[in-house]
């Protein structure tokens, strides 16, 4: 992975707009996450073709090592919606992912009440 990241684009995109970071997010390979996220040059907060973020997806799997480490970014929204509205405490609360929930509810820059595009919210 460190060799990787020497020569090639770190937030290269492949046909779903989806990074290498958000991609290892997604398949919860944590210490990749943290290589990435020790880099400048890595955008933390890109969407992909669904408006989903890194957060998004940590959230969605549960992964809340991944998810407090996106946090611990000044360049990361903790609260954005994907195109269905979908935040990622209102994911994590449907996936039944209870220590991501109890960490997003921690900040204070989330809306716990919002409701997504068919007016639910996480509750």
């Amino acid at each position: 992975m460190k060799l990787l990241l020497k020569r090639n684009d770190v937030d290269s995109k492949d046909s779903y707009r989806r990074t290498p970071l958000s991609n290892a997010v997604d398949k919860g390979y944590e210490t990749m996450v943290k290589l990435l996220l020790e880099r400048n040059d890595v955008n933390a907060d890109s969407k992909d073709n669904y408006g989903k973020t890194p957060l998004w997806r940590a959230a969605d799997r549960g992964h809340k090592a991944m998810a407090k480490l996106l946090l611990e970014r000044n360049d990361v929204d903790a609260d954005p919606k994907d195109d269905n509205g979908q935040m990622p405490l209102r994911r994590a609360a449907d996936r039944g992912h209870e220590a991501v929930v109890k960490l997003l509810l921690e900040r204070n820059d989330i809306n716990a009440d919002s409701k997504d595009n068919y007016g639910k919210s996480p509750l």
